[in-house]
């Protein structure tokens, strides 16, 4: 008995579920209705265990390459977006009439990274979802392909990270990850001798080199993302879950606290909606590389980024971006918004709090970044 996950399907009374395209699709590309149909019903018996439930499921791109017949996904940007298009609603409308059997509908939510930075927008879609879930609906939430450009907006990169800023937009007790795959294996997943990971209790470079590259075109993920989506998940306090989306059932035997998948338990404290969105969510627009010495201060005293620690700085940024800090290795340890703009910080960094007034005539902030507005983020090495 699993003590552990009977706990955390026991407290798991909002959950998001992520669902992959090759779940949802053959080799043909068309959607595979069978499964959407035996997903819905796992998720209205979650549901009806009074349980709150928001799907972000893949699988738009493949079901428009199946309706339009083609037999590779598109490289060029406008075809992409327009096979989205047509197969985003094919693929809602297949869980609505899905859901339909069992009394319940389906809400399509389509997001942009934008909606995600703008702190306003940001809480307008936790509420929304939060209502939707209210009147019994079920969020389908992907990414809006449609609209959605790298160079100009910036993407979530796939649905395994949309999912985990979800969770921590919502605060979710469990994100539940279905793939194409039984969990993290200790080897080559097609290994005869591998075997899945039962537990996952750090996200060291142990088991970041069992990544094995995908070798599926038909979605974006990949190990990689589902490890990160883990991190960004685990990061707040909350559980994840990776197993396969092949076996409908699995859902409702997570819930049921049975040993299913690879379980990652919670690196530490949930931390508050505010800090989740400076720290997980927000596009950063510029980065700060400090000393040993701030690091110190940052990682194990739980102090404010002062001038005097800051070595080198990249970006065009203004007062109030979310800022990137690194150490002298390059390696990301914290975020948070900065007080001071680029052109502000350049005349200022490295130098001691008492000397921003001779520098800038007036002195607005001793402190770069506020411990209140950090976010410490580094990981295990």
């Amino acid at each position: 008995m699993d003590l552990l996950r009977q706990e955390i399907a026991a407290e798991a009374d909002l959950l998001v579920v992520k669902v992959g395209t090759r779940v949802l699709t053959g080799n043909d590309g068309l959607l595979n209705y069978d499964r959407i149909a035996r997903l819905s019903e796992q998720i209205h018996l979650a549901m009806q265990q009074g349980r709150r439930l928001v799907l972000v499921s893949s699988g738009a791109v493949g079901a428009g390459m199946g309706q339009l017949g083609l037999k590779q996904r598109p490289t060029d940007l406008s075809q992409l977006q327009a096979v989205a298009a047509v197969g985003q609603s094919r693929l809602v409308e297949a869980y609505d009439k899905a859901l339909g059997h069992h009394g319940r509908c389906a809400a399509q939510v389509l997001l942009t990274a934008e909606d995600m930075d703008d702190r306003v927008r940001y809480l307008n879609v936790r509420n929304t979802l939060l209502a939707l879930m209210e009147y019994g609906a079920v969020p389908i939430v992907n990414e809006n392909d449609t609209v959605a450009v790298d160079e100009l907006l910036g993407t979530f990169g796939d649905n395994d990270r949309l999912a985990a800023l979800l969770t921590q937009l919502l605060r979710a007790p469990l994100l539940v990850l279905l793939s194409d795959v039984e969990g993290l294996y200790d080897g080559a997943p097609d290994d005869p001798k591998s075997k899945v990971i039962s537990t996952v209790t750090a996200i060291d470079d142990s088991v970041r080199r069992l990544v094995q590259p995908s070798t599926f075109g038909g979605g974006r993920g990949g190990m990689a993302s589902k490890l990160e989506a883990a991190r960004i998940a685990t990061a707040a306090g909350e559980s994840v879950i990776l197993a396969s989306g092949f076996k409908a059932e699995n859902l409702g035997a997570i819930l049921s606290g049975k040993p299913v998948g690879t379980l990652f338990v919670p690196q530490g404290q949930s931390v508050s909606l505010r800090k989740r969105w400076i720290g997980y969510t927000v596009q950063p627009r510029g980065w700060l590389v400090i000393d040993p010495g701030a690091e110190r201060a940052l990682v194990q005293q739980g102090r404010s980024l002062l001038p005097i620690g800051v070595v080198a700085m990249r970006g065009n940024f203004q007062k109030g971006d979310v800022m990137v800090i690194e150490n002298n290795v390059g390696l990301e340890i914290a975020r948070g918004l900065t007080n001071y703009s680029a052109e502000d910080l350049g005349k200022i960094k490295g130098l001691k709090s008492d000397a921003i007034t001779e520098v800038l005539s007036h002195c607005p902030y001793a402190e770069v970044v506020h411990r209140d507005n950090l976010v410490v983020t580094a990981q295990e090495a």
